[in-house]
C-alpha cells in the first residue's frame, strides 16, 4: 500500500466515514455473533471501531509491519491479530460468525487471489454466517490514489456472481458515490 493511501486509512476522515457510514450499515446487516473475522485491518481504525461492538475479533493483516504494530497495540484486548495472507492463515473451519473487510479487495494481486479469499471465508464461516464488506469503484481519482500500488477493483455486479460461485447466498449491494458495500450470507 502506498504512503498516501496508508495515511488516509489512518486518518480521522476515514474513521469518521467508518463510524457514520459503514458501521451503522454493518450493524443493520444483522447480528455479527460472537466470533468476528476482519480481513486487512491495515492501521486498525476499523478494528478499533469493530472491537467495541463484538465479543471477540480476529484480525488478519498481510503486511508484516502493520500487523506487528496492531498486534502490539491490541495485546490484552478482545482482538487477536494474525500476520498472514488471509487465504493461507490456517484459520479454523466453520468457526466465525461473521467475516468483514473494508477497502481490501482492490489491494489484492488478482481476481484469482480474491476468489481464493472468498473460498477461504466460506470455509471458515459457520452456516448462516455473514460476509460483508466495502470497496472502491474503478474511478480515475481512486486509481490515481493507488499510484505505485496494487489496484484490482471489483465490479459489484461481478462480485455477486463470484460470491455465488464461492457458494454464498444472495448478495445485496449498496452504492455510495465512489464505493459500494455488500452483504452476503453462507447458506
Amino acid at each position: 500500500m502506498n504512503a498516501t493511501h496508508l495515511k488516509f486509512l489512518a486518518s480521522p476522515e476515514w474513521a469518521h466515514m467508518v463510524e457514520t457510514e459503514l458501521l451503522p450499515w454493518v450493524e443493520a446487516a444483522g447480528d455479527l455473533g460472537d466470533e468476528v473475522l476482519e480481513i486487512g485491518p491495515g492501521p486498525g481504525v476499523t478494528t478499533d471501531l469493530l472491537r467495541q461492538r463484538v465479543y471477540r475479533l480476529t484480525a488478519v493483516e498481510m503486511d508484516p509491519s502493520l500487523g506487528a504494530a496492531l498486534k502490539e497495540r491490541l495485546a490484552g484486548t478482545n482482538v487477536s491479530v494474525i500476520v498472514a495472507d488471509a487465504t493461507r492463515a490456517g484459520l479454523p473451519a466453520i468457526y466465525f460468525s461473521t467475516a468483514a473487510y473494508f477497502s481490501v479487495l482492490h489491494h489484492m494481486s488478482s481476481a484469482d487471489h480474491q476468489d481464493q479469499l472468498f473460498a477461504e471465508l466460506n470455509r471458515v464461516l459457520r452456516p448462516g454466517g455473514l460476509f460483508l464488506g466495502q470497496d472502491s469503484f474503478d474511478l480515475e481519482p481512486i486509481r490515481l490514489g493507488h499510484d505505485d500500488d496494487i489496484f484490482t477493483p471489483v465490479d459489484p455486479e461481478e462480485l455477486r456472481v463470484r460470491l455465488a460461485t464461492a457458494v454464498f447466498g444472495e448478495t445485496k449491494t449498496d452504492i455510495l458515490g465512489y464505493h459500494f458495500r455488500f452483504v452476503s450470507r453462507k447458506p
